[in-house]
């Protein structure tokens, strides 16, 4: 997983990348027509090297591992999808109507997703961007 971006700020303790994060139809030529087209600024910071020769406006490229990226899939993704099925499944098998176990499987996620909030500085420690 790559982005491309520019430095924005040294410090001898971050680096500050500024990236843009385009979406699919920002590409296309007629994107300036029909008004769908969207492109988001951010800002990413990432260890500073002392050892590197970059410099403040220098064009980069950002790189996080694979095995990141999928880690990634899974925590956003899959394990909710798995929290929803099992909290449906388990709720009606304990007797819940279909509604009310949608909903509490429903806030099951959100629960799941609150946790992942509340634990997001640990998690920003194990995703790491290195400057390529």
């Amino acid at each position: 997983m790559s982005h491309k971006g520019r430095i924005v700020s040294i410090t001898p303790q971050f680096t500050t990348v500024s990236i843009s994060q385009e979406s699919a139809c920002s590409q296309c030529h007629a994107a300036g027509l029909c008004g769908m087209a969207d492109a988001v600024e951010k800002a990413v910071q990432l260890p500073t090297d002392p050892y590197s020769s970059y410099k403040e406006g220098d064009e980069v490229e950002l790189v996080l591992k694979a095995t990141m990226g999928l880690k990634a899939v899974w925590l956003a993704y899959c394990i909710p999808l798995a929290v929803l099925l099992a909290a449906v499944f388990g709720f009606i098998a304990l007797g819940l109507s279909e509604v009310l176990s949608g909903l509490c499987a429903i806030a099951a996620v959100g629960v799941y997703y609150l946790l992942l909030y509340l634990f997001r500085n640990k998690l920003r420690n194990e995703y790491i961007f290195t400057i390529k």
